[in-house]
């Protein structure tokens, strides 16, 4: 297992505010088309926050699931299937029977959930609240909650047999996901993994949870509410769904004739090892996590173009300490790449972020678009890098990262070359 192997994408799905399906979630972010709006799933009116980018006319049936699965998973399992389901249906894979074309020893799934089945765990506490005998407790309260459910219904659903790992590393999850799916890969562990996340965290409980922490915007227009590196941003925006990618070993993908999206050549893992919530101010973890992916990936900035797909959340520290960030990782160059934060129209999607923003940053490759980061009216002028704003615009871009940074000081970068 000493060879490295190259690392290719062969399919991609996603579930989101702006679109349940990769062509119409990209065809919304280059228009600059906003998912965030008010809530209607369940009542607001007693809420700090009444708006989040909720994931709209999403019908799990059409994503190859029956009525009594669907009925006993929370959504972010279910989210986190149709995604797959795209993902898988898109590259072809199958590991068992006839048309079997892959070992299921050699293919994996690594998906990740920053919170799990976070609606299960409060309709169920309230019961014990109401009820402390536990009587009523749903007897797949457990199987249903914890976050690696998702990544266990995924393996089962594609005879998955090999690898199986749920990263949770908050805003990072996914990214990091995808990160170690492609080392495994790449060392000779898998042939295929189904890499990414699923997230429901947009709830009661969790608007509750981060507005008293002050990190969600307030906002009265939810349309301009996500304002990434924006001086009038006020706090991030929640946002739910689910991103999948397939990641392949590119001499199997080839042998079968498999689509090519594109080849990930890099990634970084660093901490920040300084606060729970807050980023390390001077930007030097978060650099060297985005230097060792650009490293891996061969970067050289007298020929390539880059592009970045920001973490840009909109909180008034997370921006300006990523501005930070790229300028120490990048030196000068950090004013040539082309950067934008597509939360502006997704809103945060946490343990699902990552692997959205990763899809966004392929599509960037394929196509030679850059979308915007919209709302960009007023920009900080702390934040004085070129963060695309409000308009989608084309570059022949070779190399793009996206990158995560959560909760609990965790960075993750992701990057990928054009197949």
């Amino acid at each position: 297992m000493s060879k490295d192997h190259r690392v290719v994408v062969t399919g991609m799905g996603v579930i989101s505010s702006v679109g349940n399906d990769v062509k119409t979630f990209w065809e919304s972010l280059v228009a600059g088309k906003c998912g965030i709006d008010f809530i209607e799933e369940f009542n607001t009116d007693n809420l700090p926050v009444r708006f989040a980018g909720k994931v709209k006319d999403f019908h799990p049936e059409e994503y190859g699931m029956d009525k009594p699965f669907i009925r006993k998973q929370d959504l972010f399992t279910l989210y986190g299937m149709a995604a797959a389901y795209q993902a898988m249906s898109d590259c072809g894979l199958v590991a068992e029977g006839e048309d079997a074309n892959i070992d299921p020893f050699r293919l994996g799934v690594y998906v990740g959930s920053g919170i799990g089945g976070f609606e299960v765990q409060y309709r169920e506490t309230a019961k014990m609240i109401e009820d402390p005998s536990g009587r009523w407790i749903s007897p797949l309260f457990i199987p249903t909650m914890i976050s690696n459910v998702a990544t266990g219904q995924i393996a089962i659903k594609y005879h998955a047999q090999g690898p199986c790992l749920d990263p949770v590393t908050a805003c990072a999850t996914s990214t990091n996901a995808i990160g170690e799916a492609y080392r495994a890969i790449k060392h000779g562990y898998a042939d295929a993994i189904i890499a990414g996340g699923c997230e429901n965290a947009t709830i009661p409980l969790g608007i509750a949870g981060f507005a008293n922490a002050k990190a969600l915007s307030q906002a009265s227009d939810p349309k301009y509410a996500s304002l990434p590196f924006n001086a009038n941003r006020a706090g991030f925006v929640m946002g739910d769904g689910a991103a999948v990618i397939i990641l392949e070993e590119y001499e199997h993908a080839k042998a079968r004739g498999a689509n090519i999206y594109a080849e990930m050549v890099g990634y970084g893992n660093t901490c920040d090892a300084y606060h729970v919530t807050a980023p390390r101010p001077d930007g030097t973890t978060q650099a060297r996590c985005i230097q060792i992916a650009l490293e891996e990936g061969s970067f050289d900035p007298a020929t390539d173009r880059l592009y970045i797909n920001a973490h840009g959340t909109g909180t008034k520290l997370n921006d300006v300490t990523e501005t930070k960030a790229y300028k120490v990782a990048l030196g000068d160059y950090a004013y040539k790449a082309r950067i934008s934060s597509t939360k502006s129209m997704t809103g945060h999607m946490f343990g699902a972020a990552g692997a959205a923003e990763a899809i966004v940053t392929i599509q960037t490759l394929r196509c030679g678009i850059v979308p915007p980061t919209i709302n960009l009216d007023t920009p900080d002028p702390e934040c004085d890098l070129d963060y695309t704003p409000n308009k989608a615009v084309r570059d022949d871009i070779t190399i793009g990262i996206s990158d995560s940074f959560g909760f609990g000081g965790h960075d993750a970068c992701v990057a990928f070359r054009r197949a």
